[in-house]
């Protein structure tokens, strides 16, 4: 079993990324780089000095109290505070030209801004905590953290240290996502707390701690409709967990198991219907995977028949089906009462039709790294099933799948040692051709090189071919007795 691969915070999508309707955002009757230039010269604004930024934050500051002046001394009549609160937006909208000058971060903290920006997401008008929503999520977008690092850590700081986590969580829960411009600012909320973890790393371990963002996640991925933000929900979710055991527990603790399985079972029988909800559910089977790291949560898998649901969605042979192997690996490595169930519940048939090189072919898995890395899952699951059998009659029927048809499993497996040998060979000899160019590599690097190019399955391989070797010696000597007898 292999751990969930990190995301790549470098291919982060923009909400207006996505093209509405499927229509191709492509002209090429258009010259789309004269188009750019002249977008870059209409929206040019100079950078704001250290004298700027105090004049925005003096206005915006009087806009403010003149709001909250405005709205104690007539709440009950909106047109005498309207005014105010156009004013108000508007000093908002001009904040955000501070995402081109970061270096004054450090300043804006330092003028105790910070709290009074803050403090508007629970704002009675939820168009002005939908502007705070922007302006957070421009200030720590990732390509100002790109190249100033430390100014914008000093800002995260203080919006951590001002509770930013639970304020955009409270706001967030408020939002409709049947409303565009609402729907816009669950986006953007989700976004800036993916640019916080991005920034501060701890943020993803505190946001679950402080806030009720599990149970949001959860509720949205519950939703059968697809859309964006449903999406991105299950994204920032696997964020959360993939490097988090504390994560992984307490969404454990609050039924994540069974919801996760929930969310992929509605796709047993059918393929998502485009390229964002094919993502959305490798997103899910990615926080499966990550859930079912600690081992009370293994125990939560089976019980929830998560084991039967893996099969069950293997069978389909629809666009889960490399998925679902990924899960049932996960959830069997060094727990056997996983491994028991799946074997009692005939899982033995569907994971050796997939171990021959049986995979269904569609467009989307035809690449021959897609075969690869589901051979080098399958394999991973039959030792685990090797390690977590280990007597009995489940392990005799494990066993006797080597023998049956001609012993055709036993020369798949050599096939399969031939290969990875040869690929490890190569790497090695690679890598030694390296060095001779005076292109050093220390001992980890080596080892790791050495894996990818095969030498983990190469090993799981001697594993289990030990085991069949011993079943094999064991055979022939009570066979040699029974004739001696």
């Amino acid at each position: 079993m292999e751990v969930v691969d990190g995301r790549n915070s470098n291919t982060k999508r923009k909400r207006d990324d996505v093209v509405p309707n499927g229509s191709s955002n492509s002209n090429n009757d258009i010259d789309l780089s004269l188009l750019e230039a002249v977008e870059k010269s209409q929206n040019a604004v100079e950078a704001p000095d250290l004298r700027t930024l105090k004049k925005l934050v003096l206005s915006f500051e009087r806009r403010l109290k003149d709001n909250i002046g405005a709205r104690l001394k007539y709440p009950d009549q909106p047109d005498r505070f309207a005014d105010s609160e156009v004013e108000l937006h508007e000093d908002l909208q001009k904040l955000k030209v501070l995402a081109g000058a970061p270096d004054l971060y450090p300043d804006l903290v330092s003028l105790n801004t910070v709290p009074s920006i803050l403090n508007l997401l629970g704002h009675d008008n939820t168009d002005i905590a939908i502007d705070v929503v922007q302006l957070l999520e421009e200030l720590t977008d990732d390509e100002v953290f790109d190249e100033n690092d430390e100014a914008v850590g000093v800002l995260v700081d203080a919006l951590v240290d001002n509770n930013v986590l639970e304020l955009l969580v409270q706001n967030l829960q408020r939002l409709n996502d049947s409303d565009p411009d609402e729907s816009a600012a669950v986006y953007g909320t989700l976004a800036t707390i993916e640019n916080l973890i991005e920034v501060k790393p701890a943020v993803a371990e505190l946001v679950c701690e402080r806030t009720k963002l599990f149970k949001w996640l959860m509720g949205k991925i519950k939703v059968r409709e697809f859309d964006g933000n449903k999406q991105y929900a299950s994204e920032i979710l696997a964020i959360l967990l993939q490097s988090s055991v504390a994560n992984q527990k307490k969404l454990g603790q609050m039924n994540g198991v069974d919801v996760l399985l929930q969310a992929v079972a509605m796709y047993k029988s059918k393929d998502p219907k485009s390229s964002d909800e094919a993502e959305m559910l490798e997103n899910l089977f990615d926080c499966l995977c990550c859930l079912l790291m600690p081992l009370e949560n293994k125990e939560r898998f089976v019980k929830a028949e998560g084991v039967e649901l893996m099969i069950i969605i293997i069978k389909q042979k629809k666009s889960a089906y490399g998925s679902a192997i990924r899960a049932l690996d996960f959830a069997m490595t060094k727990y056997p009462p996983a491994c028991e169930r799946f074997i009692d519940v005939l899982g033995l048939k569907t994971a050796f039709a997939a171990f021959m090189g049986k995979i269904p072919i569609n467009k989307k898995n035809k690449k021959e790294r897609y075969h690869e890395e589901l051979e080098e899952r399958i394999v991973s699951l039959i030792a685990s099933l090797f390690g977590g059998i280990l007597r009995g009659s489940r392990r005799e029927r494990l066993l006797s799948k080597f023998v049956e048809n001609e012993c055709e499993k036993i020369d798949r497996l050599m096939e399969l040692y031939m290969r990875y040998s040869d690929r490890v060979k190569a790497e090695t000899e690679r890598m030694d051709q390296l060095e001779l160019d005076d292109l050093e590599m220390d001992e980890e690097e080596k080892y790791n090189r050495k894996l990818e190019s095969g030498l983990y399955t190469l090993q799981v391989w001697f594993y289990f071919g030990w085991n069949i070797a011993i079943f094999s010696v064991l055979s022939m000597w009570v066979c040699y007795k029974v004739i001696q007898d």
